[in-house]
């Protein structure tokens, strides 16, 4: 299960024309990972998406319509390529470095330059828009519930120390996470974010 804005380049046009919701919402995301919100177009959101104007206001209402529900998508396949990759991993700790090199090779070459739908919309949406603004926290919230769990596994099976302050690594990590796409914008090689990724394993001694 992939989505454009998680392939290392934008999938190129020529889909068929009925209207496949999620393969239209992963062309959107190519374009406003692209060109951010604001500068991103409705033109050129129907272009991407293969619709005609009309079936795209029907579906979405405007563009705001759109970013919401790709936000949704991106976090959705985010979520369920991450669960994988987690679900190969025995014990808390190991889960934790399978998520970390998950962010690492989501932050160097074209996809990393693209950088994260959810820290983007943080910076450029959410000041003005309640609604993005909730589910941008929300987002962030979901990623911090995710790794205090992932902690207090490997506390729980003896991978991590239960000395630990399981709730304030759990935040730290998530800040290294996000910084680690925001990084990945300026053209980062993955050996770098892998070392980074490597490093962060030292919070959990």
């Amino acid at each position: 299960m992939t989505t454009a804005i998680l392939d290392d380049k934008c999938r190129p046009r020529g889909r068929p024309r009925e209207f496949d919701m999620d393969a239209a919402l992963d062309e959107a995301l190519c374009v406003f990972s692209e060109r951010g919100y604001h500068a991103a177009s409705i033109s050129e959101l129907t272009d991407a998406m293969e619709l005609t104007s009309g079936s795209v206001y029907k579906a979405f209402k405007d563009k705001r319509g759109i970013f919401l529900a790709a936000f949704n998508r991106y976090r959705a396949v985010r979520r369920s390529l991450l669960d994988e990759r987690l679900d190969k991993a025995e014990s808390g700790r190991d889960k934790i470095y399978e998520l970390l090199r998950f962010y690492a090779a989501s932050s160097h070459g074209d996809i990393g330059r693209r950088g994260c739908l959810v820290v983007g919309s943080a910076n450029e949406l959410a000041i003005f828009d309640g609604e993005a603004a909730e589910r941008v926290a929300g987002a962030f919230a979901a990623n911090e519930a995710l790794l205090l769990d992932l902690i207090r596994l490997g506390q729980s099976d003896g991978s991590i120390p239960e000395t630990l302050d399981a709730a304030t690594t759990a935040r730290a990590l998530l800040c290294l996470t996000q910084g680690m796409r925001v990084a990945g914008k300026t053209g980062r090689r993955e050996e770098d974010m892998t070392a980074v990724a490597d490093a962060a394993m030292k919070l959990l001694a």
